[in-house]
């Protein structure tokens, strides 16, 4: 195979050139070693000069700096805080190709069901997908901070918030086709290695790679060589990925028509409710972990009547939003289950506070939102109202006497509650 034929193409040099801008590039070449770190590319012929020294694939950094070349071994995190401009979010999955594209499609669809819209995605080179949400797509801020300072806990996060939430989907879509015997043969282990607490984990044979996300993380470029398959690591549509055959990744059929991580399109904090609702679902579960030797939150046995509501809910309820509607929804939603509403008492509840809402929202919006948390098996609470990325920002926080008691809507409706009964009592 000749690799300076395809990377003397000036097509391929283009793309190459443009997605490195602001990132840190390096090479691996033929003796399988990489080449110099940090490095970058300035000129287009720099990739074929590379590649006339043995260069056969390119990868480039999740991070984008502010110049790359100042970066060095030992950097301290907020050297590289001060350095780094922004970064792009990449989902990298790992496993055997048919369950690895199952994988991908509903983190795809997890994304979408998050309002973002413009997601690339990329065929890995070998059996994985790389997804990835361009920067452009993040908010400015989290929590009161600067939000390209939220690397490499933001990829992580999400990471960690998409696989609890398409878990029970993933596995009910890999057993379709597939018997755990099959499965046991496929990634060669053992029957016991792939289930836990009795049940089938999908993420023994197909994962979302969190280890490897790091300061200075590389990726393999978009139309970059693999050298395990022989084969391009090329962008696909989102929506053609279950059409995607191998064979559209050779060599010789490669057309770089498609921009891997093109923000051109993308509206500016359009993944914001995906990296609050993420960093809230990652907070919850490091509190649980934090008081398993603690008294666990005890919910009120039985529906907790509306006069027990907590002002933040009351008030939105009442009057309805402005602003802050998918943000409160979320909470509403995570708040009348942990209350014991059914499922068809939250959705009327929704309905019935939609239309107080100066403008609603759309009808597929809130159903969707319904059936995906209808799924959901855990009790989550609603963001404690210490997270300034909800009560605080959306202008419902209005404390009583009974909030500076709590931390939690959940835990005012139900303290509430048993107080006043103790009372009568």
């Amino acid at each position: 195979m000749d690799l300076k034929r395809y990377y003397s193409r000036k097509d391929i040099q283009k793309e190459l050139l443009k997605i490195s801008k602001d990132r840190e590039v390096s090479v691996i070449f033929e003796s399988n070693n990489f080449g110099k770190r940090p490095d970058i590319l300035q000129f287009e012929n720099d990739i074929l000069e590379l590649a006339k020294k043995g260069a056969t694939s390119f990868h480039i950094s999740e991070e984008h700096w502010t110049n790359p070349l100042l970066l060095k071994p030992g950097m301290t995190q907020k050297q590289l805080d001060e350095l780094r401009k922004g970064f792009d979010i990449i989902l990298d999955i790992d496993g055997p190709f048919e369950v690895s594209t199952i994988a991908a499609e509903l983190i795809i669809e997890a994304l979408k069901f998050h309002d973002v819209k413009n997601i690339s995605c990329k065929f890995s080179g070998n059996k994985g997908w790389h997804i990835g949400i361009p920067f452009k797509a993040l908010p400015d801020n989290l929590n009161n901070q600067n939000i390209r300072l939220f690397f490499p806990e933001a990829p992580k996060v999400i990471a960690v918030y998409i696989k609890n939430m398409i878990k029970d989907l993933l596995s009910s879509r890999i057993l379709e086709n597939n018997s755990i015997k099959n499965l046991t043969k496929l990634v060669n282990k053992k029957e016991e290695e792939l289930i836990k607490n009795n049940l089938f984990d999908p993420f023994s044979i197909v994962d979302i790679d969190t280890v490897l996300i790091s300061n200075r993380h590389l990726f393999r470029a978009p139309y970059s060589f693999h050298e395990k398959s022989g084969l391009i690591s090329i962008p696909i549509k989102p929506d053609e990925i279950n059409k995607f055959r191998k064979e559209q990744a050779k060599i010789e059929n490669i057309k770089p028509n498609i921009i891997f991580l093109d923000d051109s399109k993308v509206k500016k904090g359009e993944a914001s409710n995906l990296m609050m609702q993420a960093f809230d679902y990652y907070q919850k579960i490091q509190q649980k972990q934090e008081v398993k030797t603690k008294r666990a939150f005890e919910p009120a046995k039985g529906k907790i009547d509306p006069k027990n509501f907590p002002p933040c809910i009351s008030i939105s309820l009442d009057k309805g939003l402005t602003d802050g509607k998918k943000r409160f929804l979320f909470v509403l939603m995570n708040f009348l289950k942990s209350i014991g509403y059914s499922a068809e008492e939250t959705a009327e509840v929704i309905k019935e506070w939609n239309k107080k809402n100066e403008q609603p929202l759309k009808e597929g919006y809130i159903q969707a939102q319904i059936s995906w948390h209808r799924k959901q098996k855990e009790n989550i609470l609603p963001p404690n109202c210490s997270n300034l990325n909800y009560y605080s920002d959306i202008g419902i926080c209005r404390p009583d006497h009974w909030c500076k008691f709590i931390k939690n809507p959940v835990n005012y409706a139900s303290r509430k509650v048993r107080v006043l009964k103790r009372n009568l009592e």
